[in-house]
């Protein structure tokens, strides 16, 4: 298109930092003297059939850069997954308003949705260049060592966690959190990186990328009760059986599913009330308390990583120039180098698109309930500042007079 007009978009669940890859793309875009327009869709692909434009030209830097630094989605989301039909809308719309870039900041079907509408773009004719923009709590995008908004999730699930097992540790029971994570463990396993002291919890961490066994599970949790006199749990949203059906929706009296076809899994207590009833009436233990994280962990205020937003604002800089100097459309990915460092790559569409990338083997302890010093190492970088310290009293005890 001549007319130089992009469009940018967001999908999926919010995070932290994505508005960091928006700012990334509107003030990328402005370094170029061929892009006329920047427009932004409200509430993703929806935005572009319903035409709901906001032109992005005529932010503030300064404006900008405050929409940056807040969590969740400035242009509103959707989970909409076109077909032919509905990218034909799209492309009379984009026609209409002569847009020749696309780019779509968003996870897994993000990526598919990117995928989707770009090869139908090529069929029907119209030139448009696809990027997607990383992002997912998850960390499940296949060719990325992690993506934006992963970090941040992480980061609050470490500082929850460490404030539980404090919470634990002063009136001792069995506490169990569930953690966002459909097919991959990442989040919940940020978990283990809130433990400071041996004895600290979470003392037990259960991932999808292993089958749950309920009867295996009550007997962990025996085990490490009557070993510290306590228990805490970090438990996934996703964790299944042994068919693959996750627990959450076996629990469930109805099963909502998503336009990608997912099963409707956080949002519920459904899990940490199981589990938690599970324990109290086969262990015994009678102080047994459960949360679940929800919607928590993707849009906290005041718990970002630093490394993460300047990440997230990367990818969003990186698309552009994707754009404007290469010749194909594709996905923008981060790969590790060194101690760390980062660079990003272009991916082919196709190799990220409805694909998901799980908890690598060595991550994961040969029991299964823990995580190792490989994943420790891995995540440490990526939370940026120091994480917040807990310190104990040193308890030098008085001897007993009445009680010898």
């Amino acid at each position: 298109m001549s007319s130089g007009k992009i469009l940018v978009a967001q999908g999926g669940g919010p995070t932290a930092v994505i508005n960091q890859s928006l700012a990334g793309v509107v003030l990328e875009a402005r370094r170029f003297s061929a892009i006329t327009r920047v427009y932004g869709a409200l509430h993703g692909v929806r935005g572009i059939v319903n035409e709901d434009f906001v032109d992005l030209t005529q932010e503030t830097v300064h404006n900008l850069e405050l929409v940056a630094a807040t969590p969740s989605s400035a242009l509103g989301s959707t989970r909409d997954k076109p077909d032919v039909a509905y990218c034909q809308k799209i492309f009379e719309v984009l026609r209409a308003h002569e847009i020749g870039h696309f780019f779509y900041i968003g996870g897994n079907d993000s990526s598919d949705t990117v995928r989707i509408v770009s090869l139908e773009a090529q069929k029907a004719g119209y030139p448009l260049r696809c990027i997607h923009i990383p992002k997912t709590i998850d960390n499940d995008l296949v060719g990325n060592d992690h993506t934006p908004g992963f970090a941040s999730a992480a980061r609050f699930v470490a500082q929850a966690f460490a404030g539980a097992n404090l919470d634990n540790a002063s009136l001792p029971g069995v506490y169990v959190g569930v953690v966002m994570g459909r097919h991959a463990g990442f989040l919940t396993a940020a978990a283990a990186l809130g433990k400071k002291y041996p004895d600290d919890g979470p003392h037990l961490i259960y991932l999808p990328e292993r089958t749950f066994v309920l009867a295996q599970f009550l007997d962990d949790v025996k085990a490490a009760y009557a070993k510290y006199g306590r228990c805490v749990i970090a438990v996934s949203e996703g964790i299944h059986d042994a068919a693959g059906t996750p627990i959450a929706s076996l629990l469930a009296k109805e099963v909502e599913r998503d336009a990608h076809g997912n099963v409707q899994l956080s949002g519920t207590g459904a899990l940490a009330d199981q589990l938690c009833d599970a324990i109290k009436a086969q262990l015994g233990i009678k102080r047994v308390r459960g949360d679940t994280f929800g919607y928590l962990q993707r849009s906290f205020l005041g718990c970002v990583s630093d490394v993460d937003q300047r990440e997230a604002r990367e990818v969003g800089e990186k698309a552009v120039q994707f754009a404007m100097w290469g010749e194909r459309d594709g996905s923008v990915a981060i790969r590790r180098n060194g101690d760390y460092a980062v660079e990003y790559a272009l991916l082919p569409l196709e190799d990220v698109a409805g694909k998901t990338r799980v908890m690598e083997e060595h991550f994961i302890t040969p029991e299964g309930t823990g995580v190792t010093d490989a994943f420790r190492a891995y995540l440490r970088p990526l939370l940026g500042g120091d994480l917040p310290d807990a310190f104990r009293l040193r308890r030098t005890m008085v001897a007993k007079i009445l009680q010898k």
